[in-house]
């Protein structure tokens, strides 16, 4: 039974802390959710339309929510936290912090594997499955939704998620060599959402979040390790598996980068699965620089974005992760200030939770701000704002009367990948058919003639590729699929690079050389930070056939960057070398060497229009000026010898253009 409202409004006017007594008179009432509407059938359309009617009617709550409430989320609410140590499924840090639950549950797969509680390395695997299962539990009988996040390990090499070796992707893809783990590992998911039901035996909702940030680098799904193709696909490839495979009906399905995008549609659906699998167009963004106007005019930005891409497609706008970074509680109105920007842009406020990340206790950030802490009375003020609903305030979360609208049928190639380079003379052709049976399936290479696929064991349409030896000669074929399917023809494509590439030698980072002439493969090799744009320049390079074109737009942002993973020893090298050609203006440029969490940095500028070599001995890199955690140190051997990223950051200067382009090649440590 859910506590009323006034339970926790009332903790908060008669004062939990001396902190709360100056905080002001609070609104008079809680933001109430939006009554569920009565009469016929509301007609929903999601992801897998013979979810649960308690799945569809949450997912109708929350896009009713819209512009009525944000609900708060906090990660591991109920398992971590510094004002409890017994786990009693009742305690919580929010609790103690306003009186009232978070709206939004958070967990995640870690406790799967017993990394975290209420998981046990020394559990058995069921004990595990049947822990997430209870945590779910759990956040229903308190009266909150579940949402699951997907921290998994790197499959390959059998190490934690931070571990971007392996190119993990291409390899649980179908065909690849671990596949079958990968399938194992959403198995054991598919048995703690089944198994987290309610007394009556009815299975509860859970909002699954996989493949989270993955525009960053810090992930081994993340951007550089794999392509927007291959992460598309293995996005595609676990609902389709949970839904139709091992028949999961109580799941909605978030997409969920992270900041920033400058306001940019197209840079946030440039890995977007589609909008036959996602229900949550999802947003993270973490704050390191106290409450800055900038960033905050950044984030409103984004997520003002987000709320529009979602009423264009039908979807729950979320904002997704949030949290302060950097210094702990520099800005006592962090909370209230975040809130207030948000509430102040008329787009922006329509998102419809924020959930923060978990309270590990220790000495680790209290994301929810505890008695005692800096911001807890802002974080009972954000909490009073008649704009944040609590688990007191949530009302008909699973009233509404709903009938799934029917997906259509749906065709794509799954392997190879757009963008694939594959090396050897065979190859197979994968397609998948979602929602009805195709009479026939067929592919052809650069518009040749078409060769049957046939249905396999897997339910995939496949069929051998054989490649014709000489093709691999670093060339490019476009490889077509039709299937005709309720009279239709649905089809699909991909270009696929056929060939080795030569290895660079020791220390170099990229010669531009290796992308077959395509600007796209180009894009796919880095990370992207705001907007800018990598194309590969014919015309300005220093060796061989190209050289980068980087453009640069501070429009709505004033820095941009891309970076690529290394993850190399450069002990025997005594500076990073590129050649650079300027656009003359005041902007200028950031090199910065990441290595063991350490943000080193070197700037140049950008006034010299003269193509030249650059060289930046690391004895001159310094910490990033954000980077305090780092401050003082060196980029010294122990450093250089475990150098994971490289990035190149433009910054806007003083009254210097928004836009332009600057060129670089040979970037390398020498």
């Amino acid at each position: 039974m859910h506590k009323p409202a006034v339970n926790r409004r009332s903790f908060v006017l008669l004062g939990a802390t001396a902190a709360v007594a100056g905080a002001g008179t609070p609104m008079a009432s809680a933001a109430t959710p939006t009554a569920a509407p009565a009469g016929a059938p509301m007609s929903v359309r999601i992801v897998d339309d013979k979810a649960t009617s308690a799945t569809r009617a949450l997912f109708a709550y929350l896009m009713r929510q819209q512009g009525d409430g944000i609900l708060f989320g906090h990660q591991h609410a109920l398992s971590y936290g510094f004002t409890f140590t017994t786990q009693d499924g009742k305690s919580s840090d929010t609790q103690a912090a306003v009186g009232d639950h978070p709206a939004l549950f958070g967990w995640d797969t870690l406790i799967l594997d017993g990394d975290e509680r209420p998981g046990r390395e020394d559990a058995s695997e069921a004990e595990n499955i049947a822990a997430l299962s209870r945590c779910i539990r759990q956040a229903d009988a308190l009266g909150g939704i579940n949402t699951l996040s997907a921290h998994m390990p790197n499959f390959v090499t059998g190490d934690n998620f931070y571990d971007t070796s392996g190119r993990v992707v291409s390899q649980i893809l179908p065909g690849g060599t671990k596949h079958a783990r990968y399938n194992a590992f959403l198995d054991r998911i598919a048995k703690a959402v089944k198994g987290a039901r309610r007394p009556d035996g009815t299975p509860i909702p859970v909002i699954f979040r996989p493949f989270h940030e993955n525009n960053g680098g810090w992930f081994w799904w993340g951007a550089g390790h794999t392509t927007s193709a291959e992460y598309t696909e293995i996005f595609r490839y676990t609902v389709e598996y949970l839904r139709d495979t091992k028949d999961v009906r109580n799941l909605l399905y978030s997409y969920s980068p992270n900041s920033s995008f400058g306001g940019d549609p197209a840079g946030y659906l440039k890995t977007y699965p589609g909008d036959g699998y996602v229900d949550v167009l999802g947003y993270d963004a973490y704050d390191s620089s106290a409450g800055s106007d900038a960033w905050l005019q950044g984030l409103v930005q984004d997520l003002a974005m987000v709320v529009r891409l979602a009423e264009e497609k039908g979807k729950v706008p979320a904002y997704t992760e949030f949290g302060e970074s950097g210094e702990e509680g520099r800005n006592p109105q962090w909370f209230t200030k975040l809130l207030g920007a948000i509430k102040d842009d008329p787009v922006a406020r329509r998102v419809t939770y924020m959930q923060t990340w978990a309270n590990f206790g220790d000495d680790t950030r209290q994301y929810v701000p505890v008695p005692g802490h800096a911001l807890h009375a802002d974080f009972v003020r954000y909490a009073q704002d008649p704009c944040t609903v609590f688990a007191g305030d949530l009302r008909g979360v699973y009233a509404a009367h709903t009938r799934a609208v029917r997906n259509a049928p749906f065709m794509h190639l799954v392997t190879p990948t757009d963008r694939q380079r594959l090396t050897s003379v065979e190859s197979t052709v994968r397609v998948r058919v979602t929602q009805a049976a195709a009479s026939r399936v067929t592919y052809s290479v650069n518009g040749g003639r078409g060769r049957r696929l046939r249905l396999d064991a897997d339910g995939f349409y496949s069929g051998d590729w054989s490649i014709d030896p000489a093709w691999l000669d670093n060339r490019s074929v476009t490889l077509s699929v039709d299937a005709r399917v309720r009279g239709r023809t649905l089809t699909d494509s991909a270009l696929v690079l056929l060939g080795e590439v030569t290895p660079l030698p020791a220390g170099w980072i990229d010669d531009f050389e290796g992308y077959a002439g395509d600007d796209a493969t180009l894009s796919e090799a880095y990370s992207h930070i705001n907007a800018n744009t990598t194309t590969l320049s014919a015309d300005h390079k220093a060796s061989g056939s190209y050289g980068l074109a980087y453009s640069y737009d501070f429009s709505s942002a004033g820095y941009t960057g891309i970076g690529k993973s290394v993850d190399a020893d450069w002990t025997a090298f005594s500076s990073l070398v590129l050649w650079l050609q300027g656009d003359g203006s005041a902007n200028g440029a950031t090199l910065q060497i990441v290595s063991s969490g350490a943000y080193f940095e070197y700037n140049i500028p950008l006034s010299d229009t003269t193509a030249r070599e650059i060289r930046a001995p690391f004895g001159e890199f310094k910490p990033a000026p954000w980077d305090t955690a780092h401050a003082g140190e060196v980029l010294d051997a122990a450093h250089l010898a475990k150098v994971t990223t490289f990035n190149l950051y433009l910054g806007h200067g003083s009254g210097a253009p928004v836009t332009g382009v600057v060129y670089v090649d040979d970037i390398r440590a020498d």
